[in-house]
Order: structure tokens, then sequence, then C-alpha cells
């Protein structure tokens, strides 16, 4: 049976349908964000200018965005999930809040290490946790290796951050993926013997005891030191990049995936591929002085004068895999 409309109805329907396209255009993406607001803000004003497509975002911990997606289920207005660590990633992915999707823009743009085999997370910057030492009282000479600074000429003259930090678990688990549990450990005992202070709550405070001349060397994420350059360029510590002859620098991520019951999941994919499409790795790294996760991408004036080095390949998911035996070693290791 045919059914004829009139002009009118049709006209009424079509609008009905116009109406439903542009609420469905507007919808917010939200995003959970451990990256902090000053860092996502002008990201994501940006997003908004160039698509229409408002983002919202909630801050906090990992943790406690982990734990907020689970408990919310297919309730969460979340979109995204944004941590600043490979390990929170592999976590919140092993707690089921994490959605596998499949992008080709995704997968050229990120290296296989950077990214989850299974596409429930990406890198969208990298991170460089290396060493850093004062100019005045050390020559690069003496730098070699991590695990180096548990050898006696240290005695004294190490600062390291908190074991409570997982930056400090992700390095860790990674080096028991490269050297194995027991090696491991006798670094990490050579690393608290040397102490020159009890471990820093952040790594800003290590980097001024660097420069105080509290301590000789120590371990931090690159862009604490490179935010403090930024304002005081005569700052007399730099940058060492560790193992170039063996294994090489170690790197973290700060990544995101598309959370499990986001009830637009093409939409928060898209946002993913735009946040690694080249002019947006530039603006992302550079806001926190990080490293873009494309290659050919061009990092910070500040991030490039420290110079280019051997990154580690081996995939960062090793931070979330072994950090459970990370955290135990370093507890029987007495790094507190």
């Amino acid at each position: 049976m045919r059914i004829q409309l009139s002009g009118a109805i049709v006209s009424v329907l079509f609008a009905l349908i116009a109406s439903n396209t542009a609420t469905q255009a507007a919808t917010p993406l939200v995003v959970y964000s451990e990256r902090r607001e000053p860092l996502i803000q002008p990201i994501f004003e940006r997003y908004t200018r160039e698509t229409g497509i408002e983002v919202r975002w909630l801050t906090d911990v990992a943790p406690v965005l982990i734990e907020r997606l689970a408990a919310e289920g297919a309730a969460t207005p979340a979109d995204i999930l944004l941590t600043v660590d490979a390990g929170s990633l592999w976590q919140a992915a092993e707690r089921g809040v994490l959605k596998p999707v499949q992008s080709a823009k995704l997968e050229a743009a990120v290296p296989a290490n950077l990214r989850d085999a299974q596409g429930r997370w990406f890198g969208i910057s990298q991170r460089a946790r290396t060493i850093i030492y004062s100019t005045e009282r050390v020559a690069a000479a003496n730098l070699s290796t991590y695990a180096a600074l548990a050898e006696d000429q240290w005695r004294g003259k190490l600062c390291l951050r908190s074991s409570k930090k997982i930056y400090n678990q992700s390095l860790i688990a990674m080096m028991i993926a490269r050297l194995g549990e027991v090696e491991t450990e006798k670094v990490v005992r050579g690393w608290v013997a040397n102490l020159a202070a009890p471990p820093f709550a952040d790594d800003t405070l290590l980097v001024q005891a660097v420069a105080a001349g509290r301590c000789d060397v120590g371990i931090v994420n690159t862009y604490y030191l490179g935010r403090m350059i930024k304002d005081t360029p005569d700052l007399p510590v730099t940058v060492f990049w560790p193992d170039q002859a063996t294994a090489g620098v170690h790197i973290n991520i700060s990544g995101a995936g598309v959370v499990a019951a986001s009830q637009q999941p093409a939409a928060a994919q898209a946002l993913l591929e735009w946040l690694v499409s080249a002019p947006i790795q530039a603006e992302f790294a550079a806001l926190n002085l990080e490293f873009p996760v494309r290659t050919e991408v061009a990092a910070d004036p500040i991030v490039a004068a420290w110079g280019a080095f051997r990154a580690d390949p081996i995939h960062v998911a090793e931070a979330g895999r072994l950090q459970a035996d990370a955290v135990r070693l370093m507890d029987r290791a007495g790094w507190k």
C-alpha cells in the first residue's frame, strides 16, 4: 500500500530529522582526564572551534577515575579516559573500562610500542624519564647508564622521587622486563644506598635540590626540568641520555582510550584521531614540554635543545603488567 504524504507533513518530518541530527552533533564529549586543566583546556577549546563539538572534562588521579568508570558502568557520561602513564592505561584496559577501536589513522601515527595491541589505548605524547645532573659539579663523561648510578662514586650524591609515584614504578617495571628482577633489585638497592636525601615528593623539588647542591644527580621526567629552564634559562642543571649503547632511555606516555560505555564512541574516536594529527601533536606536546608520538613532528625548542637520543623500544604496556612486581621490589629494597 502506497502512503501519500502532504507537502506540509514532509516538511515537518524533515525539520524533525534535521533538529535531531543537530542535537546529536552538539552533544558534548566528556573526558575523564588525569592531565591538569591548563594542559588540556587550550587543546579542547581548539577542537570545539574547529569542529563545533564541545568537550567537557573532569580531572583527578588515574586510580580514582578508573574506579569511577567501573562504578558508573553503563551510566557513565564519560567518552574518553586520558592518563599520564601507560601503567594506568593498562590497568584501565584490564578493568574493562576501555573499548577496543580500529583506526588506521591512530595506528599510522602512534608507534606500535606506544599503543595497546587491542586498540584500547594510544599514546598521545611521549615522556622521557632520564638522568639529570649538575653542570657545575658533574662531567657528562662520568655518566653512562641508569644502573651505574648504583656505583660507589655516587654515594651521597643521588636524589630520587618517592617510590609511591607511578612514574618510578613504571621505570622499575620496565627495568625488570629488561634486566630481570634479581638484577633490577641490585640496582635499586644501590640507588637507595647512594641517596643524598630522603626521596622527594615531586620532580620539581628534586631538580631544585640538584641546582642547590644538595645532590649531584637524579632521575626525573624531563618536562619538569623544561618548565624550570623556561623560567630560569641559566639553571645549572641539564639532561643526560643514559643507556645509549644498550636499551635506550626509559619512555612512557600520556595517552587515552575510548570508554567502553561511551554513548558516542565514533565521536570519541574522532577526537583521538585529531589529537594525533601533526598540527595538534606539536601543540599538545609543547604545552607540557613533552615529546610528540609522531616522529616527524618537531619538539619544542627547549626540549629539542637537549639533543637526539635512542629511546627504549620496549612496549610501554610492561609498565602496567609488571607494576605490582616493581612495587614489591622497591619495598624490599627500602625505597620509600
